[in-house]
């Protein structure tokens, strides 16, 4: 089988795969709806701009809607971003300024209009048969990547703020969906980075190169999206989002020392640390593997944006660390409980407020330096 035939084989596989998931995406039933159809369309997208040995079988020669094909490229990554945030904020709706991110895409679309979309054919071919000393087309090749950095750059910085947002506002393990999306995210600028030296070699002297990149790319692809996929849809909770409104508590620390006195700030602070210390110990809200930092605000009394200075800046904690803290003493409360000896450690984490075992363990060993097997042992064996 040669190289061409090759890489429309997987193009084949490659679009009827992406459009089954993009249908699936909008027509599924979910919460998620929003979030859902971001994806599918960036599917639909990513079909469209791979389908080019397909779309080379039906056209005779350079046209305006093949041109506008390859130009699609430009919605790719918006797309990408707003589905992010979607899944970080809990109160994302599309919004007349998102429209923004429509420029690179008209900007590459208007350059061509005079020299190709306006036109005759004879012109057109004569257009791609000079596209190296073109000015439209390497100025679409330098737009292309200033997109792909400056997006993704965007990306990382807001799963940055998102994850410290949820470190320093809830309890629940699912904190670590967040690396495995940042984890995503890598992974996909170096689809994207490889799709670019792909096209550098495209107009180079290897072009063979560029075609084996290519149809490891779609496959690749291929791969990358039915895995987030599978694991998204096996964790159907996998993200759970916040208020855009939250805000960091570096930033409300600022502006609490603007309005108040060093003194009273410290004393109002004091005051309430022993509050919350007394409420933690006596009420055991930890045992809820939900909890929320709101939770803890309406139950002690305590304004959330106060309570969550005193947690994460005055104790230096975030309050996911503060609250694994308090399930980690009573699981080792239980741990050394000789008349629950027989309670296995899977039924101890559910107890405490994990809802999984390897974010116990982990929070276990960070704690105590063992991990829960390890510290039952030894406290079995000093009491021999």
């Amino acid at each position: 089988m040669d190289k061409s035939n090759l890489l429309i084989i997987v193009t084949i596989i490659s679009l009827f795969i992406s459009l089954f998931l993009a249908f699936f995406l909008l027509t599924v039933k979910t919460k998620h709806k929003t979030s859902n159809s971001l994806f599918a369309c960036f599917l639909i997208i990513t079909a469209i701009d791979t389908s080019e040995p397909l779309f080379n079988l039906i056209t005779d020669g350079p046209s305006n809607l093949g041109m506008f094909r390859i130009s699609i490229a430009f919605l790719q990554i918006p797309t990408f971003y707003l589905y992010i945030l979607s899944v970080c904020y809990s109160d994302f709706k599309f919004k007349p300024k998102y429209l923004i991110h429509l420029l690179p895409f008209l900007a590459a679309n208007i350059a061509l209009i005079p020299r190709f979309y306006s036109v005759d054919t004879a012109s057109k071919i004569n257009f791609i048969m000079n596209r190296q000393d073109m000015i439209e087309i390497h100025f679409t090749h330098i737009l292309l990547p200033i997109q792909i950095v400056i997006y993704f750059t965007a990306v990382f910085m807001l799963l940055r703020k998102t994850k410290k947002l949820y470190l320093e506002n809830y309890s629940s393990t699912n904190v670590n969906s967040y690396n495995w999306l940042f984890q995503f995210t890598i992974v996909l600028t170096v689809v994207y980075l490889t799709a670019f030296l792909k096209n550098v070699l495209k107009f180079s002297d290897y072009p063979n190169i560029s075609e084996w990149i290519k149809i490891g790319l779609l496959a690749s692809q291929l791969f990358i999206v039915c895995w987030y996929l599978f694991k998204a849809l096996n964790n159907p909770d996998l993200f759970r989002n916040i208020n855009s409104k939250l805000k960091l508590v570096s930033v409300i620390v600022s502006e609490e020392k603007k309005n108040e006195p060093e003194a009273v700030y410290e004393q109002k602070y004091n005051e309430e640390l022993l509050k919350l210390k007394h409420f933690m110990t006596a009420e055991k809200p930890f045992l809820n593997p939900s909890l929320t930092i709101q939770n803890i605000s309406d139950d002690v009394g305590i304004p959330t944006r106060e309570l969550s200075v005193l947690i994460n800046h005055q104790l230096g904690q975030h309050f996911y660390d503060f609250v694994n803290t308090y399930r980690i003493e009573y699981a080792m409360d239980i741990l050394k409980d000789v008349t629950k000896t027989k309670v296995t450690i899977l039924e101890i984490l559910y107890e405490v407020g994990f809802n999984s075992k390897s974010s116990f363990n982990t929070a276990f060993k960070k704690h105590t330096g063992d991990t829960p097997t390890a510290y039952r042992k030894s406290l079995q064996s000093s009491a021999l």
